[in-house]
């Protein structure tokens, strides 16, 4: 459906202004919190609220709270987001204000790296210990066995692999497997851990979950345990792993329930305070993954956290028969 005359007016003049501009080229890169776009644009928060507000009331933002946070990502498709795509796709990324707000954007993503790098290297040798404050790693390992199948897996691939838990759960069933991870400290635990397993099949590469470089269709057990509530950007995340499932394959995804316990985010680098079915479903949807089954288990302890399990598949090619 076509914008019309008047709907088109009222997109353009609420991207047509320097700051809501900025906001929109800078939220094209990624989906940002309110004080993090303080922080790139240099302005107050009452100041950028109100540019937000008028991008979200023409449908151009949308705005999603996340426990204390608030964060705005570009709406997604629908003509007025390819208007906008369109125009931002015209504007020179070298001109010196939107320059220095990527490079201020830069700054601010180092930080964050930089903060959940310290917080991994100095909890990397307790790590298991601190997932079990949440919930009962037992009833969680478990139910993943059971949504994974029984095998025998062609490759597995753990993407954000932690010290390993995932890749000695499930190696055992798989034929070759793969653990990603951009902790060295991690990856050497992980390494131990599969070393003492006994699996010989299992290699732990230093790797990007946004960038695996790993083919299209190239697993047919994909694995994202706790590791979407520490990204920037879940949604890319999510993309990414679908990319390399292959037809028929599986994409498990491990995660929170939306809850409300700040000090996670505060103490614990946990940047997303949980995820809701409507959102995963959607990200799995937009990535070609059906089939999505969820399970929810409760918490070990009153006040704990609410552990989902997502599990997707890729539709399998239909078979074309001979003439």
């Amino acid at each position: 459906m076509k914008l019309s005359a008047g709907q088109a007016v009222d997109v353009l003049r609420a991207a047509g202004e320097p700051t809501r501009l900025r906001i929109l080229a800078l939220l094209a890169r990624e989906e940002l919190a309110v004080l993090e776009l303080c922080r790139v644009l240099d302005q107050s928060q009452p100041r950028v609220s109100r540019h937000l507000k008028l991008l979200a009331e023409a449908g151009l933002v949308e705005r999603f709270p996340d426990g204390a946070w608030v964060f705005y990502r570009l709406t997604g498709g629908g003509q007025a987001g390819e208007l906008i795509a369109e125009m931002l796709g015209r504007v020179d990324p070298a001109d010196p204000v939107l320059a220095r707000d990527a490079e201020r954007l830069i700054a601010v993503r180092a930080e964050r790296a930089d903060a959940a790098s310290e917080y991994f290297a100095r909890n990397a040798a307790r790590w298991d210990e601190i997932r079990s404050l949440y919930v009962s790693e037992t009833a969680v390992e478990a139910a993943i066995l059971k949504a994974a199948g029984e095998g025998p897996f062609r490759r597995l691939v753990d993407l954000g692999s932690g010290t390993g838990r995932m890749l000695t759960l499930l190696g055992p069933h798989a034929e070759q497997a793969l653990g990603l991870d951009l902790s060295q400290q991690m990856l050497n635990i992980a390494r131990n851990q599969v070393a003492e397993a006994g699996l010989e099949r299992c290699e732990l590469r230093h790797g990007d979950i946004f960038g695996t470089r790993l083919p299209d269709a190239s697993a047919d057990l994909v694995v994202v345990h706790q590791v979407l509530h520490y990204l920037a950007d879940p949604a890319a995340a999510v993309r990414e792993a679908g990319r390399i499932v292959e037809p028929g394959g599986k994409l498990i995804i491990v995660d929170f329930a939306p809850h409300n316990l700040e000090y996670l985010r505060e103490q614990h680098q946990h940047r997303r305070l949980g995820f809701s079915d409507a959102e995963m479903g959607r990200w799995l949807a937009e990535n070609s993954l059906v089939h999505v089954h969820v399970e929810a288990l409760a918490p070990a302890r009153e006040g704990g956290l609410t552990v989902k399990i997502w599990v997707a598949e890729r539709a399998r090619q239909p078979q074309r028969t001979a003439a």
